[in-house]
């Protein structure tokens, strides 16, 4: 049964005409054309489909649509622009982090949160915080490097994060 409410997206509001149990990926995806979060596992059990609900790292594969009415929800695509990256995009792009992508967004979302909470972690908070998150291809340890080198970034060191 179809339901109408809203979810501010990315600072936008949105109104969605989906039934109540509509996993919030799939509004993401095919409601609102938001592609950057993805279907890994649908277990909450990869990180593939990880966005920031006030702040908080969650899954979309498995979280209801309508109980994150009221809630703002924060996407790949929320964290910058091509003209503008965020600094972990840019420190991603420039660590080469990225190898098939698949896990990308939900390791850009999960390094979010722990720099909005911890601007200086650890090699250790790093790891701990991207543990969710898998990646199959091996550039594990070059996004590790990435996010350190975000964190420097953005607390106005000129470090590269080793």
């Amino acid at each position: 049964m179809s339901e109408y409410f809203t979810l501010t997206v990315n600072g936008h509001v949105h109104e969605i005409d989906a039934a109540g149990t509509t996993p919030l990926l799939d509004v993401l995806r095919n409601h609102l054309g938001l592609k950057g979060s993805r279907y890994g596992c649908g277990l909450e059990q990869c990180g593939a489909c990880m966005v920031l609900v006030d702040g908080e790292t969650v899954y979309s594969c498995s979280r209801e649509a309508v109980t994150l009415e009221g809630r703002s929800i924060l996407t790949v695509e929320g964290l910058g622009g091509p003209d503008t990256l965020h600094p972990l995009q840019q420190a991603f792009l420039d660590e080469q982090a990225g190898q098939c992508g698949y896990c990308l967004s939900g390791m850009l979302m999960a390094a979010k949160a722990l720099l909005d909470r911890n601007p200086s972690p650890t090699r250790a908070d790093i790891v701990e915080a991207l543990d969710p998150n898998l990646c199959r291809c091996g550039s594990h340890p070059r996004i590790l490097r990435a996010v350190a080198r975000a964190a420097a970034v953005m607390r106005g060191e000129a470090g590269d994060g080793h």
